[in-house]
């Protein structure tokens, strides 16, 4: 019994976005069916190396096929100025629920990057105009080059404003993306007028006002991960139809974490969990919706979902590097 190994690149080739944004879709249908078990993300502080480690274990039975695995995650601020690592690494441990046996194990980092972006697929999906053609993106990281790539698999977008202190992250991102779409920098105002918004930063004071957001725009929160983030005005979660990902992970350490500690927000402003959303029991955008917003931490159940759609497709296409972990072979 053979145990495949996918680094990023494999990840990266087996996992297209055209199959991931259904997958992740399926996973929120599951969660929100009752069949999927998802424990809560569990941390260890690391405060001597100002990092911590997070295990997310997800099981989910989308119908046609089941899937299960855990990561292995962390956040260590550090890491790119000592050490010339990503802030964020991470391990996925994918394993065949009837037997156990691990089926592959996946460079977690890539696996994160590309299902983060397939959330908020789904979400403006669901959420935003029909007719969106301009995306404004906050913060120039690798998340915002799978946020575009992601989005426009459910709209077509021709313009895209980028907004980042950074401006050779800027350049690196229009130079990516100039001969495919309408792409500029733009301040976060420019950027936050477009049809659609993704914020990816890891601020703590908000940087998004809410006289700066369209009236029609979808928002797509996906920068706060832990305690004290917040990227949004409170007027802009005041004011929108603000659904989010999972109601212990975004009252934890989601975008409305701050004000939800503070008073500000609570459950009466809540329109819905995306899965709500994705099974019907909730509606999604309607005529009469002005700002929405999807405040996403990120689920176990969307880990397990790309990790399955990443090794069918490494299966099928023999790509990988088999290993006998288990010495059963």
């Amino acid at each position: 019994m053979k145990t495949l190994l996918l680094n990023h690149a494999d990840v990266r080739e087996n996992a297209p976005m055209a199959e991931l944004v259904p997958a992740i879709e399926a996973a929120f249908g599951a969660y929100e069916r009752g069949d999927a078990q998802m424990p809560p993300k569990s941390y260890i502080d690391l405060p001597q190396y100002n990092g911590d480690f997070r295990s997310m274990p997800a099981y989910l039975d989308a119908g046609s096929w089941d899937a299960a695995g855990v990561k292995w995650v962390n956040s260590h601020p550090d890491n790119p100025e000592q050490f010339d690592l990503p802030t964020v690494l991470g391990t996925m441990i994918y394993t065949d629920p009837e037997t156990a046996v691990p089926l592959a194990i996946l460079d977690g980092r890539t696996l994160t990057m590309l299902r983060t972006g397939a959330a908020a697929a789904v979400a403006t999906d669901h959420l935003a105009v029909a007719d969106a053609s301009s995306l404004g993106i906050v913060g120039a990281g690798a998340q915002s080059y799978t946020q575009l790539r992601a989005i426009s698999e459910v709209r077509d977008i021709e313009t895209v404003v980028i907004s980042d202190l950074d401006e050779e992250r800027v350049a690196a991102f229009i130079d990516e993306f100039e001969t495919d779409y309408d792409v500029r920098a733009g301040s976060v105002a420019e950027a936050a007028a477009c049809d659609v918004l993704s914020t990816v930063t890891p601020v703590e004071s908000p940087i998004v006002s809410r006289e700066s957001v369209g009236e029609h725009t979808h928002i797509n929160a996906m920068g706060a991960d832990a305690a004290g983030k917040h990227e949004l005005a409170d007027g802009i979660l005041l004011d929108s139809k603000l659904v989010i990902d999972d109601y212990e992970q975004t009252t934890h350490s989601g975008e409305i974490n701050v004000p939800w500690s503070e008073g500000v927000l609570g459950d009466d402003d809540i329109h819905a969990a995306l899965g709500e959303i994705v099974v019907g029991t909730k509606a999604g955008r309607v005529d009469a919706d002005g700002i929405t917003v999807f405040d996403s931490t990120g689920l176990a159940i969307q880990d397990v979902a790309a990790a399955h759609v990443a090794y069918e497709h490494a299966e099928d296409n023999d790509n990988g590097y088999p290993f006998d972990l288990l010495g059963l072979a």
